[in-house]
């Protein structure tokens, strides 16, 4: 039931963030907000959100989940009422902010829950199913929102979400009453003289540390992209209006949520068979970027539905650099600091897109749409290519080839 929590909590998560997104043209229509003051926001959302992740994941690894994420699901609840109330650019981009920093609990959180509340053979599907709320929720808003919107005005649509986050807050006070996520301190364990995986905290400088960090934020890049980007494509680019969208906008998502559960199925299936290791997935990420490569077509073909499964493409092979970084730098280090890992991937990619929308608000704005694809589809090659850089540098200890998280020393960690 905790990881079932986790799973609602990051598919609140991925409906609080998508509303501006997918409102988008309506609310800039109504406000006379520009495609750049929007990149603002995003940008505002993706700073906290940086900022918020790593933060989070130490304050629940050392703290635990019961109170931190009652917390953070409290401050980015209110977040989310606030945008009803907002005129103006700065009022959106502080309530983003806010917003962005409560959400940075979302997935150490679910990573943390699923480690403390299942068994180690049940915990890689225990992460696959708390991840996937954010793609579902990505998946649904449209569902969800677009009547509500349509019936109460987008300010009513951010009332509604609001209440959504009171409900899981309650949900959490039963839920969190369980045992097993009751915090028990554990102390810091040195790492042995000439270890560099050993227990101590991940350090930044860590090429698997750093690798995964690449992979994940550039990997994951289409992702923001076509969440922040599709709507303002599609609407101004192809024509269609709020309704249309509402209607459609659900299905680049699916990629995401199906591209999580078979990419974690294809690792799960080889660390059954003893194959993950470095060159199972050197193997994997070329093949991931080649798979995500086509992204660039959707800003030339004028056709709503092949561009549209170009995105659900794009989105895809974005899920498999997202569980496959997770899975390989897991490998590696510790389970009590699955939390701050998690952070760190997902913080990674949020400074990456805070970047990013710098870059792509002006794009979008001036209907520059090959060059913003482009460049998001880049990122694929780009994620893989720095991973491959930061892992020469890494030396495999020896006993370390198997299952994802099982390093030597610590029977409790992530699967």
């Amino acid at each position: 039931m905790p990881t079932v929590a986790m799973m609602f909590l990051s598919l609140l998560s991925y409906v609080d963030r998508n509303v501006l997104a997918l409102l988008s043209p309506t609310i800039l229509r109504e406000t006379g907000l520009s495609v750049t003051q929007y990149g603002w926001m995003i940008s505002a959302f993706s700073a906290a959100y940086f900022i918020g992740n790593p933060f989070w994941g130490r304050a629940l690894d050392r703290y635990g989940v019961r109170v931190g994420l009652a917390v953070a699901a409290t401050v980015w609840t209110a977040a989310s009422v606030s945008h009803a109330f907002a005129r103006g650019v700065l009022a959106f981009a502080l309530a983003r902010f806010a917003l962005g920093f409560g959400e940075g609990a979302t997935f150490p959180g679910g990573l943390r829950t699923a480690s403390r509340s299942l068994r180690p053979d049940q915990r890689s599907r225990g992460v696959a199913l708390a991840y996937s709320g954010g793609s579902l929720g990505a998946v649904l808003t449209p569902i969800l929102v677009t009547p509500i919107a349509r019936a109460w005005g987008w300010r009513g649509a951010f009332l509604v979400t609001g209440a959504f986050g009171a409900a899981w807050l309650l949900l959490w006070a039963v839920v969190s009453r369980d045992d097993r996520l009751r915090h028990v301190h554990v102390p810091p364990v040195r790492r042995a003289e000439g270890d560099d995986h050993g227990t101590d905290v991940p350090r930044l400088t860590d090429p698997s540390v750093l690798g995964f960090m690449l992979a994940y934020a550039f990997g994951g890049l289409p992702l923001g992209f076509v969440l922040y980007g599709a709507p303002i494509h599609l609407g101004r680019g192809l024509g269609c209006d709020q309704a249309t969208l509402g209607h459609v906008l659900w299905i680049p998502p699916l990629g995401w949520e199906v591209g999580y559960f078979f990419w974690g199925w294809v690792i799960d299936r080889a660390a059954a068979d003893g194959r993950v290791g470095p060159a199972f997935f050197r193997r994997l990420f070329p093949w991931l970027a080649a798979l995500g490569s086509p992204l660039v077509l959707a800003a030339v073909v004028p056709s709503i539905p092949i561009v549209l499964a170009l995105l659900f493409l794009g989105m895809f092979a974005s899920a498999g650099f997202v569980i496959a970084s997770l899975a390989e730098v897991t490998r590696q280090h510790s389970e009590r600091h699955g939390a701050y890992l998690a952070g760190l991937g997902a913080g990674s990619w949020s400074g990456l897109m805070t970047l990013a929308m710098f870059v792509f608000g002006p794009l979008l704005d001036h209907k520059q749409y090959v060059t913003a694809y482009a460049i998001a589809a880049a990122s694929f090659a780009t994620a893989w290519i720095g991973w491959t850089i930061a892992r020469t540098r890494e030396r495999e200890p020896p006993g370390r080839q198997g299952q994802p998280g099982t390093p030597a020393k610590d029977s409790g960690d992530f699967d």
